[in-house]
């Protein structure tokens, strides 16, 4: 049971990462809807020449270096739980946390939770060099001349890479929640890993931000379609 419920935040972060995209071929989630929106941005920005685009850039490429970097402090930590791991188990006991866990348990614990976060740097760094590919592109585009649909596109779909592998990193934290809710109890973390997967498909499917962000494609496909007629 200590075992199963060690694995089972990743593996629920795993299968949501590989069943969200079956989920999203019956209905859109928020991503593809804001994917929908990065297209436009990109379409609208080969028409004009303006610093705000690299301005907006910019900010997303900020906030993908400062998880990255506090992603690291974070491998760093458990790193350092590795070498105290007799102080570890006297905190728990003492605070009344995992009276039963024991230090061969607490490093396979500690494994799972640098995992976890060694795949969330690596999604961040990702995510940083292709939004770095992305200003390069965008700075690339001639505005002599009218850019084609497979230029807009391709620099568009990069943009929604670099957006996916953004969010892969910040589910590294949501279900790191539940690795430390294991030191509860084995079962507190598998609820937690639950309610997890249950909170990120609400926000993807069933929020407030996925029917605003809906409501606003679909304005804007009417009032693009007006405009072609």
């Amino acid at each position: 049971m200590t075992l199963i419920a060690t694995l089972f935040p990743l593996l629920c972060w795993f299968a949501y990462n590989y069943g969200i995209p079956l989920i999203e071929r019956r209905r859109p989630s928020l991503s593809v809807i804001m994917s929908m929106q990065r297209r436009r941005w990109v379409a609208n920005m080969a028409s004009r020449e303006s610093p705000l685009d690299a301005i907006l850039s910019g900010n997303l490429m900020g906030s993908i270096s400062f998880l990255a970097s506090t992603t690291v402090l974070m491998i760093l930590a458990i790193f350092t739980a590795f070498g105290q791991l007799p102080a570890v188990v006297t905190a728990l006991r003492t605070a009344g946390l995992g009276p039963t866990f024991s230090a061969g348990e607490l490093q396979l614990h500690f494994v799972v939770m640098l995992a976890i976060f060694v795949l969330a740097f690596f999604a961040f760094t990702l995510a940083l060099r292709q939004f770095n590919h992305f200003c390069i592109m965008i700075g690339a585009m001639d505005h002599t001349n009218k850019a084609t649909e497979a230029e807009i596109d391709s620099i568009a779909r990069l943009n929604t890479m670099a957006a996916r592998n953004f969010n892969n990193g910040i589910r590294a934290y949501y279900f790191s929640v539940a690795t430390v809710a294991w030191f509860i109890a084995d079962w507190a973390a598998i609820a937690a890993s639950i309610a997890v997967v249950l909170v990120l498909l609400h926000r993807e499917f069933y929020s407030s931000a996925h029917r605003i962000a809906a409501s606003a494609a679909l304005s804007a496909s009417r009032r693009e379609q007006d405009t072609t007629k």
